[in-house]
C-alpha cells in the first residue's frame, strides 16, 4: 500500500493560499437546482471526489449539469433517468439528500455505492421515507436501494436526529407531498447546523420550511413549487480549518482569501474556537481574508460542544494535543458515524505522545509540546488524513499515513495548499498518483 510521508515543517511558515468554495453548499445548490423547472446557476466549483459522486447521480438520473468558467448550470425538471442505476461514490450526503427524491423518477432507480458506503445503515431514513409515502425496497438497510416512482403523501413523521442529512433528505422531498410533512427530530440532535443550512437553501430555491418547538419539529407545507436561483457559493471553512491550525502551531504569517467571517457554514465556529484558544486570527472583512499571526505561542486549551460541529473533531484533536493545557472535546458521539470513527481513528495521536483519552461522549486531551512520527492509519477518511498531516508537521521524525489520496475527496487543493506553506511530503512506493502540481513534484524528486 502506498503512503504519504510528512516529516516537520522547519523554521517560520508564511504564505497566502485561498479558500475553496464550500462543498457543504455545492451539494444542495446542484441537488435543488435539479428540482427547479428551469436553470439554475452555481458561482462557485470544486473538484472534490463527493461532489463528483453528486454530478454523476444527477446525470444517472437524467439531469444536465454544465461547466462553466465559474461553476455550473444546473438543468432542472423531471428525473428521467438513463439506465435505472444511480451511483452515489462513496457520498452519505450525496445518497442521503437523493435517496427520497427517486420517487420523482419516471422509473424505479438502484442506488449504491462503494464497499464502505453499503456498509453503512440508512433504517431510519428508508422507514421515514416509507412513512411519508415513498416506496423503497433494500436487503438489511443497507445499499443497494430501489426507490419506485410515485411522489410521497406526507404527513407526520419522527426521525433520530443521529445524522442531520436524514433530516435533510426529508426535507428536501417533502415539498412535493399530497399533504404538508412535519419531521419530528427525537434525540439525540447532533448537527442541527447543518439542517439550517439545508433550509436556508431551501428557500433559496422558493421553498418554506418552518422549525417549531426548539427545532424539534420541522414542518414543510405541501405542493410548493421549486423555483431556479442563482447561487454564489460561500467558502468552505471546513477545509480552511486545517491550514488554520496549520499556522496556529508553526511560527509565522498566514493568509487565507476568500474569507470574510464564518458566514452560513456550518464549521464558521473554527475561527472562534481559535481565537477562544488564543491564536492571533484576524478577520479582515473589506480584504475578504483572514491573517493569522504565530509568534511561536502555543495556542492553550479549551471545552467546547462538538455536537454540531463533527466534522472539525479530527483537527481539533491535533491542535488541542500540542495546545497548553487541558482539552474537552465534549458530544462527540456524531464523529464515530462519518467515513470511519474518527474518535478511534484520532486515538492515534497516543503514537505520536499526544495525551489523549475517551471518557464517555467527551475527548479528553493534555496538550504536550512535540509530537513524534509514527505509521497512522487514514482509514481512508480525508479528514483523519489531513489533520494527522498537520500533526506530523510539529513531529519529530517521519510520520507514514495510508490511503494518500484520502484527501482527494473533500479539499482536492490540500496537498498545493500545504506546501505553499512549506509543509514537506514524500511518497513511499508505489507513489502516490500524480494529480496535483505538489504530487507530481514530490513523485518525479523522491522529495521528503
Amino acid at each position: 500500500m502506498s503512503k504519504l510521508i510528512v516529516t516537520p515543517t522547519p523554521g517560520e511558515v508564511n504564505g497566502t493560499i485561498p479558500v475553496p468554495c464550500s462543498k457543504y453548499h455545492l451539494h444542495r445548490a446542484l441537488i435543488l437546482g435539479s428540482l427547479a423547472d428551469g436553470v439554475t446557476v452555481v458561482h462557485g466549483r470544486s473538484q472534490a471526489r463527493h461532489i463528483q459522486d453528486t454530478l454523476n447521480s444527477l446525470k444517472d438520473l437524467g439531469v444536465r449539469v454544465e461547466h462553466t468558467a465559474d461553476g455550473y448550470r444546473v438543468h432542472g425538471g423531471p428525473y428521467v433517468p438513463r439506465n435505472g442505476r444511480v451511483r452515489v461514490g462513496s457520498s452519505g450526503s450525496t445518497l442521503q439528500f437523493l435517496l427520497g427524491l427517486g420517487s420523482r423518477a419516471s422509473r424505479p432507480v438502484t442506488y449504491d455505492g462503494v464497499e464502505a458506503l453499503r456498509r453503512r445503515p440508512i433504517g431510519p431514513l428508508l422507514r421515514a421515507l416509507g412513512e411519508i409515502g415513498v416506496r423503497t425496497e433494500s436487503a438489511n438497510d443497507r445499499l443497494p436501494v430501489t426507490v419506485h416512482p410515485g411522489l410521497p403523501k406526507g404527513g407526520r413523521v419522527q426521525i433520530q436526529g443521529v445524522l442531520s442529512q436524514w433530516i435533510s433528505g426529508l426535507l428536501m422531498v417533502a415539498p412535493f407531498a399530497a399533504q404538508d410533512t412535519v419531521v419530528e427530530v427525537s434525540d439525540p440532535f447532533n448537527e442541527r447546523t447543518y439542517v439550517h443550512l439545508t433550509a436556508s437553501m431551501l428557500a433559496r430555491f422558493g421553498i418554506e420550511v418552518r422549525a417549531e418547538a426548539d427545532e424539534r419539529r420541522w414542518v414543510v407545507p405541501a405542493g410548493q413549487v421549486f423555483r431556479p436561483a442563482e447561487v454564489y457559493l460561500e467558502p468552505d471553512l471546513s477545509s480552511a480549518a486545517f491550514p488554520l491550525v496549520y499556522a496556529a502551531l508553526h511560527p509565522g504569517v498566514v493568509r487565507l482569501t476568500g474569507v470574510a467571517g464564518a458566514g452560513s457554514h456550518p464549521e464558521g465556529r473554527i475561527l472562534d474556537i481559535l481565537r477562544e484558544m488564543g491564536v492571533d486570527l484576524e478577520i479582515r472583512e473589506a480584504a475578504r481574508e483572514v491573517v493569522v499571526r504565530n509568534r511561536g505561542t502555543r495556542p492553550r486549551g479549551i471545552d467546547v460542544d462538538m455536537q454540531d460541529i463533527p466534522d472539525l473533531i479530527p483537527i481539533l484533536s491535533v491542535c488541542a494535543a500540542l495546545a497548553r493545557g487541558r482539552s474537552v472535546l465534549r458530544n462527540i458521539g456524531p464523529g464515530r458515524l462519518k467515513e470511519s470513527n474518527r474518535v478511534r481513528a484520532m486515538l492515534q495521536l497516543r503514537k505520536m505522545g499526544a495525551r489523549i483519552e475517551e471518557q464517555g461522549d467527551n475527548l479528553v486531551i493534555d496538550g504536550v509540546e512535540r509530537l513524534r512520527g509514527a505509521d497512522i492509519s487514514s482509514f481512508n477518511d480525508h479528514r483523519v488524513l489531513m489533520a494527522f498531516a498537520v500533526a506530523a508537521s510539529v513531529a519529530d521524525g517521519e510520520t507514514h499515513l495510508t490511503f494518500p489520496n484520502a484527501y482527494r475527496i473533500s479539499y482536492p487543493e490540500f496537498m498545493d495548499h500545504m506546501a505553499a506553506l512549506g509543509m514537506r511530503f514524500g511518497a513511499q512506493a508505489p507513489a502516490v498518483a500524480a494529480g496535483s502540481v505538489a504530487e507530481r513534484e514530490l513523485v518525479a524528486s523522491g522529495a521528503r
